[in-house]
């Protein structure tokens, strides 16, 4: 195994499937959770109002997969592999892999967003060329924090006004940031 790291564009782990994102996908991403102000609480981004915004993203994020940049993967259960419930997105830097992920309310609760970052964490530590996993959450969001603790990673720190959640505050927040190492 040498060279850059990727991910497979699909994969399963015990319980869900996860395949590169197409353009095809903006619809039902749309429907699951893109609109859903809950499930947009602590995200980048405003939840979509219209189906266009939704298309506007899946186009831009798709297009990672060609420069290595990033690797967005939508969520399906394995018994339902039509129904979109998430999307973990893997950002690739020299060294270091960082996660963001997002999962429809449907799928809270189940232990799928700790199933797959622990998949995604170990991948990318078995591979030569990356020595740092990380990821971070909303300084309020105990929910994200315990999914990286249970996907092997460790809390290092609270980064101060570090990213802008627009569905919580105008003003950066404090966030806390999560790393497994090898």
């Amino acid at each position: 195994m040498d060279g850059l790291y990727r991910l497979p564009e699909s994969f399963e782990t015990s319980r869900y499937r996860l395949r590169r994102v197409t353009s095809q996908d903006a619809s039902s991403i749309f429907d699951s959770y893109a609109r859903d102000t809950t499930v947009t609480r602590y995200l980048g981004w405003r939840p979509h109002a219209e189906l266009c915004e939704t298309e506007r993203f899946v186009e831009n994020v798709a297009q990672e997969w060609e420069t290595g940049r990033g690797y967005p993967l939508v969520v399906s259960p394995n018994s339902n592999p039509d129904d979109i419930i998430g999307m973990f997105h893997p950002h690739v830097e020299p060294g270091k892999v960082n996660y963001g992920y997002v999962l429809a309310r449907s799928a809270w609760g189940n232990g799928c967003a700790t199933e797959i970052l622990t998949w995604l964490v170990e991948h990318a530590l078995s591979h030569p060329t990356v020595f740092r996993t990380e990821a971070f959450c909303d300084v309020d969001n105990p929910a994200s924090a315990r999914v990286m603790e249970k996907a092997g990673m460790t809390r290092e720190g609270i980064l101060r006004r570090y990213f802008l959640h627009p569905n919580v505050s105008q003003c950066p927040r404090d966030c806390a940031r999560y790393a497994r190492i090898r």
